[in-house]
Formats: structure tokens, C-alpha cells, sequence
């Protein structure tokens, strides 16, 4: 009785994961694009980002969190490589899907600052800066990648 229990609660476990690596998608494509505003806006006034450098960390530990579960890591790396894919491939057509993303016209995003400024500047929706930059092709293939690692080699997360 507890072999067959056994199979049941690995599917379920891989359901959780698989369904945490879609919910993990959009806060990783939002917070990898305000990093890199964040880094231009440094760049362009020739001074620190902090505000970038802290997106990127929370990226980070997202990405590492996802490791920790093939299912999860494929389910967030292959729509950011994909999305990756487009903008390197055809940038019309990913700025025509980004613009039609939550969040892409007036208020911003839910945490924005009320009467702030809109999310996405005129011409650039959301995820622009960092599909053109490449970042979305990086993490998702760094996702899509440690998914495919021998269990031994996977992070230590795992547990």
C-alpha cells in the first residue's frame, strides 16, 4: 500500500513544482525588466543603481529557488528562453506581444507608487530593455539547463 502511495505523491510534488515555475514566471520577467531600467537610469546619469542591483538579487534568488526543482526550472525557463528567442529573432513581434502583457499601458504595475509614472515608457512596453538585452534568453537557458542536471549535481536546496 505505501509503494503505491509513493508514485501518487512524486506526481504531486512535480504538479506543485511545475505549477510554482509558472507562478515564479511573472514576477521574474518583471523584476529582471526593472532591473535593467533601473540600470540604464544609472547608466544614463553616470551614477549607482542600487535599485537595479536589488531587482537583480531578488532575481536571483528566484532562479535559484527554481533550481531546486526540474519541473519548476523548466516551466520559468522555457517561456523566458522562448520570449528571449523572439526578441533576438523578430523585435516587432515581441514588442507587439509585450505590449499586450499586464501592465503595459497607464498605472504601472500593482506596486508602483500611486500616480506614478506608467510602467512602460512610450514605444517600450514591459520586458523591452530586458529582451533586447538578452537577459531573458540567459536566465531561462540557465533554468532550462539545471533542470537537466543528474539529481546528484542539483542544488542543495533540494533538500
Amino acid at each position: 500500500m505505501i509503494e503505491a502511495a509513493a508514485p501518487e505523491g512524486k506526481r504531486h510534488r512535480r504538479l506543485i513544482a511545475a505549477a510554482a515555475g509558472v507562478a515564479a514566471l511573472v514576477p521574474v520577467y518583471y523584476l529582471t525588466d526593472a532591473a535593467a531600467r533601473f540600470l540604464r537610469a544609472g547608466n544614463a546619469a553616470f551614477a549607482p543603481a542600487p535599485m537595479g542591483l536589488a531587482c537583480l538579487a531578488a532575481v536571483a534568488v528566484l532562479v535559484t529557488l527554481l533550481t531546486a526543482r526540474p519541473a519548476a526550472a523548466l516551466c520559468c525557463g522555457l517561456p523566458l528562453a522562448a520570449a528571449g528567442v523572439v526578441f533576438g529573432l523578430d523585435l516587432d513581434t515581441a514588442m507587439g506581444a509585450a505590449g499586450t502583457l499586464p501592465w503595459a499601458r497607464e498605472g504601472g504595475l500593482p506596486w508602483s507608487l500611486p500616480g506614478g509614472a506608467p510602467w512602460a515608457e512610450p514605444g517600450e512596453p514591459p520586458g523591452t530593455l530586458a529582451g533586447t538585452s538578452g537577459l531573458y534568453a540567459l536566465i531561462g537557458v540557465v533554468l532550462v539547463l539545471s533542470a537537466l542536471l543528474p539529481d546528484r549535481l542539483r542544488s542543495m536546496l533540494k533538500g
